[in-house]
């Protein structure tokens, strides 16, 4: 069955994409979880000659930006000037395309968030409420969640947000932190009463239920119908859709000054928007026709706000159509860590770009199989190496360049006659046939590991009869039969050139300039064919398609987060925390002195221990301390002065007696330093 057989009510597809905030570029988990599988879609849809539109752009409101703003000292304008560029550049690196890709602080964005929200006001669809928020006296402001912070109340992180703990993940409201308190300027919060309209999801809950519950089960992703469902058995709430910021679009109200919409009932209308710029006074068709098929791709985390929220709003305005399907994914993880924008524990699209130029296939590839459909997946260096080298590398462009190279030998780079097919050709030309329908059926039901999966098995179809026919040697006693080969080699590399398109559109292209096929108006419903290429059709000059990438790339980038890993550690670490107080009396009964270490060997049969000889100023003493891993060599401490306890009873340790404790401090990593004096002093000497 064909995309449009199954889909025959739908005459044109609306497909967007979930906006990334401008506070920061895109990285591999935003690219596995959205805008690959997105793409892979889109460019599948209009191989199968479908009217599409691809509708993307980047979230420029709410907090995340303003917090940014007023660290760096710019403004939130400055900001999402910046990131936009960024995101839009890696994008367009990476062959996502997008038919539009806009921003939600540019004109007509404003002007249709605006016209959206006074509609609903004007028809009295929101409830107003007061109540009491955090308000910051000193700074003249009502706080957003993230402008606050305290001890969370579960785990005792003393630096927890007003909507979340990042120690230990616990979702939270701003009243629930012990001893909150401002970001903006560090004092004590006071709660202060404001008023703020809602989204009455209460009142939504029954014909919510009946179209997500009844109407989708089985139909959309097991993850996202779970997550809707546990929304909706839990009883749905009226929803804030304006809050206290001055960042954002105004809220069209006489008496809203220092309000704007809240960025969760902005964001979704960019999609509107943007397509009224793509589309002029014809975007109405791509948003309220029946035969419009309306398709989110988002991550997991947005499931509720396009399956819920946003359908709430455009079922409230009444003239718009809703989402036929939401195919969210999981998140995908790095090296076996979850991906952090603030630890900068990432692979950056635009770094990427920088670091692998030409391989924008590579990660493509890398990323579609590794796209965490079900649940979590994990994205490393060394997989991603192995998928190009022993997959990309060994067997797409190995058939490719060895099929090409062959006719150029043989033919000249002409298509030879396909003559007489014996038993095996016909049973391979039966096989390709089938390809086709089986990567499009995989792509739409969204299992887009599944869809690349059967695109290279068509690849490793073809390397293994070029390997089983030996056309090289064949040719020597069976001219007729290796024509036969290299004809249906070809074609199996001409289909290649279609099927892969959606998935590597890069290598498409190459593949297409090599076989000659710019000129050929071919579609998804021509693959599968065995004669693409006619008698006589004539290819260029052979260039591989890929290049090993080596061990010193990807272990430049292992270090690169061994790097982070290391700052993130340091940035994270506290000291510990103080001892209960001890009065002078109970210090000054320490004698605390100074020795210098005259000896020094580890101590036979423990590895962690070493034995000091130390001139105490009165004679020589030894102590045995416990630091041997930090000091593999021993002797170098000999010179050398360090602080001790003079007044501890001795004791023995591995039948060595210890007269004292050598102090050291803890550092961040763990590791003991000797405490030593900065100037050298009389052996004895009293510290105090």
């Amino acid at each position: 069955m064909t995309y449009t057989e199954k889909d025959s009510k739908y005459r044109r597809y609306t497909v967007t994409s979930a906006l990334p905030y401008a506070n920061g570029p895109v990285h591999i988990g935003h690219l596995a979880g959205v805008y690959v599988p997105a793409d892979v879609y889109v460019r599948y849809l209009r191989a199968q000659g479908e009217d599409v539109i691809f509708i993307g752009g980047s979230d420029e409101h709410g907090v995340p930006i303003t917090i940014k703003a007023r660290k760096e000292g710019v403004t939130p304008q400055d900001i999402v000037d910046r990131y936009h560029s960024i995101i839009k550049e890696s994008f367009a690196g990476l062959g996502i395309s997008f038919d539009i890709y806009s921003r939600t602080s540019c004109e007509e964005h404003h002007r249709t968030a605006s016209e959206y929200f006074s509609k609903l006001y004007n028809e009295g669809k929101f409830i107003e409420k007061e109540s009491e928020q955090y308000y910051d006296e000193e700074a003249g402001q009502f706080l957003a969640d993230r402008y606050i912070t305290g001890t969370c109340p579960h785990c005792g992180n003393e630096h927890a947000y007003g909507d979340q703990c990042e120690a230990c993940g616990t979702s939270l409201a701003a009243t629930d932190l012990i001893n909150p308190k401002s970001a903006l300027s560090g004092s004590k919060p006071v709660l202060k009463t404001t008023k703020h309209w809602f989204l009455p999801l209460d009142k939504d809950e029954p014909w919510l239920r009946q179209w997500i519950l009844e109407g989708h089960k089985g139909d959309w992703k097991v993850n996202v119908y779970g997550q809707c469902k546990s929304w909706i058995d839990a009883g749905l709430q009226p929803r804030a859709v304006t809050r206290d910021l001055e960042w954002g679009v105004k809220v069209p109200v006489e008496g809203a000054d220092g309000k704007v919409l809240y960025v969760w009932f902005d964001a979704p209308i960019g999609y509107i928007s943007f397509t009224k710029q793509l589309k002029g006074d014809d975007w109405e068709r791509w948003w309220k026709a029946d035969d419009t098929k309306l398709v989110h791709f988002i991550g997991k985390d947005n499931i509720v706000f396009h399956c819920i929220i946003f359908p709430s709003m455009l079922h409230a305005d009444g003239s718009y159509i809703l989402p036929a399907n939401v195919p969210a994914n999981e998140f995908l993880n790095l090296e076996g860590d979850k991906i952090s924008t603030s630890r900068n524990w990432a692979v950056w699209a635009h770094e990427y770009l920088a670091d692998f130029p030409g391989k924008q296939d590579v990660l493509r590839y890398t990323l579609c199989s590794n796209t965490p459909e079900t649940k979590d997946n994990d994205f490393t260096w060394k997989d991603f190496q192995l998928k190009n080298n022993s997959e990309l590398v060994a067997i797409l462009g190995n058939f490719v360049n060895r099929t090409l190279v062959l006719t150029q030998k043989f033919y000249g780079g002409a298509v030879p006659a396909i003559g007489d097919m014996g038993g095996e050709e016909k049973e391979l030309a039966q096989e390709i046939a089938t390809y086709p329908e089986r990567i499009g059926r995989s792509i739409e039901t969204y299992r887009f590991r599944e869809a690349l999966s059967e695109m290279m098995n068509l690849a490793r179809l073809g390397n293994k009869y070029l390997t089983d026919t030996e056309p090289w040697k064949l040719i020597k006693n069976d001219p007729a039969r290796t024509a036969t080969v290299m004809n249906l080699s070809l074609q199996i590399c001409a289909n290649l050139a279609i099927l892969c398109e959606p998935f590597l559109p890069f290598t498409a292209t190459k593949m297409r300039r090599m076989l000659c096929m710019e000129g050929m108006p071919l579609r998804w419903t021509d693959a599968g064919s065995v004669a693409l290429l006619r008698e006589g059709h004539t290819t260029s000059t052979p260039e591989l398609l890929f290049e090993k990438i080596e061990d010193t790339a990807i272990q430049a980038q292992v270090d690169r987060l061994a790097r982070t890993k290391e700052q993130n550690e340091q940035a994270a670490w506290r000291p510990a925390e103080v001892k209960p107080s001890v009065t002078i009396d109970d210090f000054g009964r320490m004698d605390i002195r100074v020795g210098t270490i005259e000896e020094c060997a580890k101590v036979p049969k423990a590895d962690k221990l070493l034995r000091f000889l130390i001139n105490d100023g009165m004679g020589k003493r030894t102590i045995v301390s416990g630091i041997a891993k930090y000091y593999p060599d021993p002797a170098a401490l000999v010179g050398r002065q360090v602080c001790f306890i003079a007044n501890f009873p001795p004791r023995k340790l591995k039948g060595v007696e210890s007269q004292g404790m050598i102090l050291s401090a803890e550092d961040k990593d763990g590791r003991l330093v000797l405490l030593q004096p900065s100037d050298l002093v009389a052996p004895g000497c009293s510290v105090g």
